[in-house]
């Protein structure tokens, strides 16, 4: 059957490396299969013995069989009386035309099109190595408590809570760390809530997700805030929602003139990106028009906490009589973006209907991240980290907005919260010229244009995020900007 006694360098042109970083039977393997694949070694031929192939090589004959046991286990041989190993029937190599080069896949026709008209928010490699690295949503490394976090993610580690860390708990959710929502977290937002109305996410954008793929019909109209946070458009616009731009003032979004409408998604808290906080009024008349109209609120409480004069507003879920509004916040915005941790409060049928999705996305979160996080709050951990952030960024916004108004002179009013700066600078303002001439100088700042459906979309528009620069940094940095942008043509575009 085939050739059955010559030695591996004749069979295969072997040669092994003992002295390699991959052990020898790793080698030999590879050696083996590349010959079958290749046609070198053909269906139903013989190998050499394994006291042959190790004399040949200069191996151990347990290295051979080693080798041996493993391409019979993967069905690249077969162990046949009289023979010893042979290549599996089964396996013929490449015939003359399989040898070619092979067709290449016509992907772009294989993978959905979402149809995708928006701008997609993109950020370079590199920014936060750039002298002044304005970057938006970007944590300070130095304000991560990192000693509580870890004293908490080593009682996750402990006997009483492994089972929290290791098990599937297929679509349930940490029942500690709902609890501590429940008594600590919740109820600084003004909201009270049952287990069966809270469910846990990788996120605010994996929140977004889920009442997207619970809630959206295709071709339903869903009311956005424009200028408003990018990602929520596509997220509903890849779920079939048809999107009406309302305009955002320093009052908030005005959803009146929206028609037909059965779904708002709003940051009634620090407007994204704007800062601006939803007034009393519109608030008022956000609820009644959606018991009016079947309206459902998804309510993303972005920087809601990151107030710098005065306390925080409740959620407008505090507000909701019907259970019309749904709820979306983040444990690890104030800490880290890189946590992926938050949490949707609503009605029990909606969570139920978000759970079962979950499910058949990612399951469920870590659940090495959600027992350190309830630990975190257990302890006040959380509670402490987030006083030092609301502290320490506020010291750094107040730094940020001096500078603007020393340095770049444009006329603007900042709403008293959030941890960026959204500047619409003069009409003349080329601010795509000036990110490029800024980067240049060491200086990363972004466009706000990402934030806009209308056309034509703004371009004088800068966003400046300043919550992780260290403090020193936020004035010679805004001072730079300011050159650049005084280099600026004068002459309406």
């Amino acid at each position: 059957m085939g050739r059955a006694h010559v030695t591996v360098s004749q069979l295969l042109g072997l040669e092994v490396d003992p002295d390699g970083d991959e052990p020898i039977y790793r080698q030999l393997r590879a050696a083996i299969v590349n010959a079958i694949e290749s046609g070198g070694l053909t269906a139903g031929e013989a190998l050499p013995s394994s006291r042959a192939l190790a004399e040949n090589l200069g191996v151990s004959r347990s290295t051979v069989n080693l080798t041996y046991h493993e391409l019979v286990a993967e069905g690249f041989l077969v162990v046949e009386e009289r023979v010893g190993y042979a290549v599996h029937p089964d396996l013929d190599g490449p015939d003359d035309d399989e040898a070619n080069e092979p067709s290449q896949v016509e992907w772009a026709g294989r993978v959905v099109d979402y149809g995708d008209f928006l701008i997609h928010l993109r950020k370079p490699e590199g920014r936060h190595s750039r002298p002044f690295p304005f970057v938006v949503g970007a944590p300070d490394p130095a304000l991560f408590p990192t000693a509580d976090w870890a004293r908490a993610m080593r009682a996750t580690m402990s006997d009483e809570h492994l089972p929290a860390l290791l098990f599937d708990h297929i679509d349930t959710d940490d029942p500690l760390l709902v609890d501590r929502l429940r008594a600590e977290v919740l109820p600084a937002r003004g909201i009270e809530a049952t287990p069966d109305q809270i469910l846990l996410t990788m996120g605010t954008q994996n929140g977004l997700h889920l009442a997207a793929a619970a809630l959206v019909h295709r071709g339903e109209r869903v009311a956005v805030e424009e200028p408003g946070y990018p990602d929520a458009a596509h997220i509903f616009v890849r779920a079939g929602a048809e999107l009406v731009p309302c305009p955002v003032d320093d009052q908030g979004i005005r959803i009146d003139e929206a028609t037909d409408i059965s779904l708002a998604i709003i940051t009634p808290g620090h407007q994204c990106p704007t800062n601006v906080t939803l007034s009393a009024a519109r608030r008022r008349r956000l609820l009644a028009r959606a018991d009016s109209d079947d309206l459902i609120v998804i309510e993303d409480d972005h920087n809601s906490e990151l107030r710098h004069r005065g306390r925080p507003v409740a959620a407008l879920k505090s507000l909701d009589r019907s259970g019309r509004v749904v709820h979306l916040g983040s444990f690890s915005k104030y800490l880290g973006p890189g946590l992926r941790l938050g949490y949707v409060v609503a009605e029990p049928t909606l969570i139920a209907k978000m759970r079962d999705i979950r499910r058949y996305d990612v399951r469920h979160p870590p659940g090495l991240l959600t027992r350190t996080m309830a630990l975190f709050i257990e302890r006040g951990d959380y509670a402490r980290a987030l006083r030092r952030v609301r502290s320490t960024i506020r010291e750094r916004w107040e730094i940020a907005v001096d500078a603007v108004h020393e340095h770049l002179g444009w006329d603007l009013t900042f709403p008293a919260g959030g941890a960026s700066l959204w500047l619409p600078g003069p009409e003349h303002l080329d601010a795509t010229a000036l990110v490029e001439q800024a980067s240049d100088r060491g200086v990363f700042v972004e466009t706000g244009a990402s934030c806009f459906l209308t056309d034509p979309l703004p371009d004088h528009i800068v966003r400046l995020g300043f919550s992780g620069l260290p403090t020193q940094s936020i004035q010679p940095g805004i001072e730079q900007l300011a050159r650049v942008a005084e280099q600026q043509p004068r002459s309406a575009k």
